[in-house]
């Protein structure tokens, strides 16, 4: 399982879209092709963007479906957060095709 603490590389208020890119290609998505789970560790974070999370995270789902949700998961998110990270996993699931809770 790889672990990845958003706050060492983001800070408080996660919003650098280079940052969020660079943790998906460097890191989610090699830990997904050697077949490990991933998790989105954001103790400390306050805040993130839509665009910080769709930067994180879209490419993923692109590439690996709907069933990448299995398989990447998102510890210590605020209420803030996890609408934000709602929010984009919504959008993606849309675009992918599929009904949302809301449909």
């Amino acid at each position: 399982m790889k672990v990845i603490k958003i706050f060492e590389r983001a800070g408080v208020f996660s919003e650098n879209k280079d940052v969020a890119q660079e943790i998906r290609l460097k890191e989610i998505i090699p830990a997904f092709e050697s077949q490990e789970e991933v998790v989105l560790d954001f103790e400390g974070v306050d805040a993130a963007t839509q665009s910080f999370i769709h930067a994180l995270i879209s490419d993923v789902m692109r590439k690996y479906g709907i069933d990448s949700l299995d398989r990447l998961a998102f510890k210590s998110c605020n209420e803030t957060v996890k609408a934000i990270i709602n929010i984009v996993v919504d959008y993606m699931q849309e675009g992918m095709g599929i009904k949302t809770s809301e449909d």
